[in-house]
């Protein structure tokens, strides 16, 4: 947890304090986080997110996570002698790598989750979109961003037709905390790589969460000046993708945040996973990490902070 060993009594009870008005407004509801980047591969910051995730649930939130695993697929394909492709953000993916992603999701990625989660005092529970038939999916046809006529053949890159959410309510009901591969199922039960921030928003959007929390590599949203953009709209977001701000990886993920917010996702925040504990003080805190992205529809806006 968070070292307060350092702090007086009155200073613990303080941070307590302050927290309690964020327990009360969030207790019930849920929250979506993606899990990727540096606090995946990080002991520390894997530590760390566990122990996060183990206390929203424990003071009554619903966090669900959707993680990732890019940097541990490249691994594994290396291993086999095949090297990653990429078109604007997306794995393109052969039968022989969607064999790779299947077992480094579902298998590898996933159980060290679901083990760091009990570990921490937790009951996770790992899915892909198979289990209770939770992801739906089709074959992707990618839009070129600069000429939306040209599309784009990924293989095996899934495009979500229908999310039920019903196994992943069933196991909040339980107490148990879901734990979701991004890999979704066709009707000829083909397997489907999908972009986990895409599944990510998706999900948030049909259970309903209170927030989408994006971890991530970065301080948040920056410009082409390098600085960050505490908060964005749909329209500021065009301009960026038109000006080269947001490009590759940040696309689907950026792509997918404001989708959920114009969707009824009430707030979507991409934060610097590299910063020890951010989700949890994100949420249970007036300190803000990264960049929030809305409708452009009565939001507050949020501060950035210096690191």
């Amino acid at each position: 947890m968070i070292n307060t060993s350092a702090l007086s009594p009155h200073a613990r009870a303080d941070v307590l304090a302050q927290a309690l008005p964020y327990i009360r407004r969030y207790h019930g509801k849920t929250m979506v986080i993606k899990y990727g980047g540096n606090a995946m591969t990080d002991p520390a910051l894997q530590a760390a997110f566990a122990e996060d995730v183990v206390l929203l649930k424990l003071v009554g939130i619903n966090p669900v996570v959707v993680h990732g695993g890019g940097p541990q697929i490249e691994a594994a394909l290396a291993r086999v002698g095949k090297q990653g492709h990429f078109i604007q953000g997306m794995r393109v993916t052969d039968a022989e790598t969607m064999e790779v992603v299947e077992w480094v999701l579902a298998g590898e990625v996933q159980q060290d989750i679901v083990g760091l989660i009990n570990q921490a005092g937790g009951k996770a529970v790992g899915l892909t979109g198979r289990d209770g038939g939770l992801i739906r999916a089709t074959q992707l046809k990618l839009p070129d961003v600069q000429n939306p006529a040209v599309l784009h053949d990924l293989g095996q890159v899934g495009d979500i037709q229908a999310i039920d959410p019903s196994v992943v309510r069933a196991l909040q009901d339980d107490q148990f905390i879901p734990v979701v591969s991004p890999i979704g199922f066709g009707e000829r039960n083909e397997s489907y790589n999908i972009n986990a921030d895409v599944v990510a928003a998706r999900l948030a959007v049909a259970l309903q969460a209170e927030k989408l929390l994006m971890l991530t590599n970065i301080p948040g949203v920056l410009g082409k000046d390098g600085q960050l953009l505490p908060e964005l709209t749909a329209r500021q977001i065009d301009d960026l993708i038109q000006n080269g701000a947001i490009s590759g990886g940040m696309i689907p993920k950026i792509s997918g945040a404001l989708d959920a917010a114009k969707s009824g996702v009430h707030a979507v925040h991409i934060i610097d996973g590299r910063v020890p504990h951010a989700m949890l003080l994100e949420v249970l805190s007036d300190q803000a990490f990264g960049t929030m992205v809305t409708n452009g529809a009565n939001c507050a806006k949020i501060s950035s902070v210096t690191f």
